[in-house]
């Protein structure tokens, strides 16, 4: 679930999480729960993404990286029946680039996002960025896992490469992006954080924020 929150009710719930959660174990930061994600976000020429046109409105396809990370994740996003799941695979930053070439080895970790990307004409159309704070936990229902989302930017791009984001569009300056995030059913202790800080869910899309802020649609 996806909440667009203040920012004084984001500081209130990041204290709450740091008392009752433990952080991600691979952020950084004083309190060890935070990193930079960056995202490049692929679409059709014509926006079929963006649209939500057929099966292009259950899927999203990114290349995400961490930080400054030589490594990337190239991730497939899909939503059905209300439910998001997420295939992933890792490969070197420098191996991203691979995705502008007609073909890839079949051995290639990143062969099946390659094919994907052929089959449904994707390029990247932007780059969001922004910094996160995560915690995580076990309920009675499975792994529960809270973020905070603060500080996005967008720019547009147009090829498989991280760039300098300095002089991009700010997004949602003035709020805050809380998702919880679990397996099955909502965990008790995320039924009390939404009924103690009156959280009321709210769909919301960086991507969609994104080109509508850049413009890159008419």
């Amino acid at each position: 679930m996806k909440f667009l929150i203040s920012p004084g009710c984001a500081d209130a719930i990041r204290e709450w999480s740091r008392a009752n959660m433990s952080p991600d174990p691979h952020a950084g930061g004083l309190a060890g729960d935070e990193y930079r994600v960056t995202s490049l976000y692929l679409e059709t020429e014509d926006f079929a993404v963006y649209k939500r046109r057929g099966s292009f409105g259950r899927s999203k396809y990114r290349v995400r990286r961490y930080g400054e990370s030589e490594c990337i994740f190239l991730e497939r996003k899909i939503k059905t029946r209300n439910r998001v799941g997420k295939m992933r695979s890792i490969v070197d930053l420098d191996e991203v680039k691979w995705l502008e070439h007609a073909e890839t080895p079949k051995r290639w970790a990143g062969h099946w996002f390659h094919q994907r990307e052929q089959a449904r004409r994707l390029r990247p159309v932007c780059q969001i960025s922004y910094n996160r704070m995560a915690r995580l936990a076990v309920s009675e229902t499975g792994p529960m896992r809270l973020t905070l989302d603060h500080d996005l930017r967008a720019a547009p791009a147009r090829e498989y490469a991280f760039r300098d984001l300095e002089g991009a569009i700010a997004l949602l300056p003035n709020q805050r992006i809380l998702e919880l995030k679990y397996k099955a059913e909502i965990p008790g202790m995320f039924k009390g954080l939404m009924q103690q800080f009156d959280l009321r869910p709210q769909a919301s899309s960086k991507y969609r924020m994104a080109v509508e802020a850049l413009c890159l649609i008419s």
